[in-house]
């Protein structure tokens, strides 16, 4: 068997026990399990070695699908070729399911791959994978950190968030520049925001993309009758700003907005 080829933004990772670690943090009362990307195998060997768990991957890269089948022929029929961006995952399992995502996902569409796991949120019960070190850290930050941002936030509505361990960089081949974090996503027991949710994206892009502003000046365009309703939180800048925070906030705005409610 030849080897895939390393593609852009893809790291392959050499270090077994490290693959063997992730593995672990699959939670057993799931069954369903979605890798994404697995490259040359060496997660999917950890996962199959544990058979409680009926696994499915997703891989773009002929090669790599190439390599995967003649690797491990008991994954037949359960190798995607396919690209998970536009994947429509209520094809791919019943929807009945709630299913658990892995992988060690490529640095340059790993956010990509986070807010699509947002969109199926309801199926998507944990996710557990390996980014880019700034990334993770970002994803999993609290208020009040300077990393904090959009994603920390419309994350954290729906999902627990641990940063688990950070990777060095030469446990990969081609080894990156930086190093890398493992985190675990974990749906939490929100049902709904109770809120304009569409509205509640809206506020939180709309703010992080002028940071250096206060939030009263930030949404101003956002409540087409001006902030009537006087609050604190406008004083605040948005990485002062929890998730419940956000939450009050788009009410605020959509008491302003009835018209893009």
């Amino acid at each position: 068997m030849v080897r895939p080829k390393k593609k852009l933004g893809q790291h392959f990772l050499r270090d077994d026990s490290i693959a063997n670690r992730i593995a672990g943090y699959l939670d057993p009362q799931i069954p369903q399990v979605l890798e994404i990307g697995p490259g040359t195998g060496v997660l999917t060997r950890h996962i199959l070695e544990q058979p409680s768990f009926d696994l499915k991957v997703i891989e773009i890269d002929n090669e790599s699908v190439e390599y995967l089948t003649t690797r491990f022929p008991e994954l037949h029929g359960r190798i995607l070729h396919d690209d998970f961006l536009r994947t429509d995952m209520t094809r791919l399992f019943h929807p009945a399911d709630v299913i658990q995502v892995i992988g060690n996902f490529p640095y340059n569409i790993s956010s990509q791959i986070l807010f699509r796991v947002l969109e199926h949120k309801d199926l998507v019960k944990q996710v557990t994978g390996m980014f880019q070190q700034e990334v993770a850290a970002r994803i999993a930050s609290p208020p009040g950190s300077r990393v904090y941002g959009i994603l920390s936030v419309l994350l954290q509505a729906w999902y627990d968030i641990d940063y688990l361990f950070t990777v060095d960089e030469t446990v990969f081949f081609p080894p990156p520049k930086v190093k890398s974090g493992v985190i675990r996503l974990r749906r939490n027991g929100v049902k709904s925001l109770e809120c304009n949710e569409d509205l509640f994206v809206r506020v939180v892009k709309t703010t992080f993309n002028q940071r250096r502003k206060t939030i009263r000046n930030s949404i101003r365009g956002l409540a087409r009758t001006g902030l009537q309703t006087p609050s604190p939180l406008l004083d605040l800048r948005p990485e002062q700003c929890s998730v419940d925070q956000f939450v009050e906030l788009t009410r605020l705005v959509d008491d302003n907005s009835p018209e893009i409610s």
